[in-house]
């Protein structure tokens, strides 16, 4: 019986320990990205994600060098006609807002996406009805899963110590 009970202890603490995990949310003073597609149809979707791709490999190399928060905002700034110009390109409608806009919550490999209104930037293509893509652009976060294939655990760890490394400048 002592055994069962010492057992049970242990289950109930390791429980608890899992439950308390720390959440990782996004930092208010973060910079996100969101390309809106015109509809579900497999070819908006795709368009979408080709826009994407292109988008996303400019911004990098935009922010690649960037530390901290204004120097962000300076370099979208005075880019948004090199992101203007790239989704001109696939002759399609689209709307850029750099500015506050609003974002579903969303949980992605255990880290918290919360609802509201961030800083970002916004692609809609068309009327934006269809899917959308995000990520966070600063802290430097829209390339970390793609180019590492990370686990769960691994994408926690690397998601945190990022953010700690440019919240703390």
């Amino acid at each position: 019986m002592k055994k069962i009970i010492i057992i049970l202890f242990f289950i109930v603490v390791g429980l608890v320990l899992v439950n308390e995990k720390e959440n990782i949310l996004i930092p208010d003073n973060a910079i996100r990205f969101r390309i809106i597609a015109n509809s579900n149809s497999n070819e908006d979707q795709e368009l979408k994600r080709t826009i994407k791709k292109d988008v996303e490999k400019e911004l990098f190399t935009l922010l690649k060098d960037v530390n901290n928060i204004n120097d962000a905002r300076e370099v979208i700034n005075n880019n948004l006609n090199k992101i203007d110009n790239i989704v001109k390109s696939y002759n399609v409608s689209y709307d850029i807002n750099y500015g506050n806009n609003y974002f579903p919550s969303k949980e992605y490999k255990g880290v918290t996406y919360d609802e509201g209104n961030y800083e970002s930037l916004v692609i809609k293509l068309g009327s934006g009805l269809g899917d959308n893509w995000w990520c966070v652009l600063f802290p430097p976060l829209c390339l970390l899963d793609e180019q590492n294939n990370l686990n769960n655990y691994e994408y926690e760890f690397y998601t945190n110590k990022i953010i700690n490394k440019f919240i703390n400048k």
